[in-house]
């Protein structure tokens, strides 16, 4: 995962690398609201529709976060939380 900030549009990218597509660099692009990071983007399925996808990071201590992934298939309205992962410091 590769994060950057920009000064001028107060908002980050969060690019996710993986090998099932290694050439997609596009990021999330998102920003920080009293302590949840909210990351969004729009990608084609194979079958061509539009897959919106919505990174959270949220529970954000000096020893803790959450990040979580969500999929919508109708533009947004609903999101189908898929994946949640929990981070501590030891």
């Amino acid at each position: 995962m590769i994060l950057a900030y920009d000064e001028e549009t107060k908002q980050w990218s969060l690019a996710w690398l993986d090998n099932r597509n290694p050439h997609d660099f596009r990021p999330l692009i998102g920003k920080f609201d009293n302590g949840i990071g909210v990351f969004n983007q729009v990608v084609e399925t194979p079958d061509g529709k539009p897959l919106h996808m919505r990174f959270t990071w949220d529970e954000i201590t000096e020893n803790t976060a959450r990040w979580q992934q969500a999929f919508s298939f109708d533009g947004g309205n609903n999101w189908d939380t898929n994946w949640i992962m929990e981070f501590t410091r030891s």
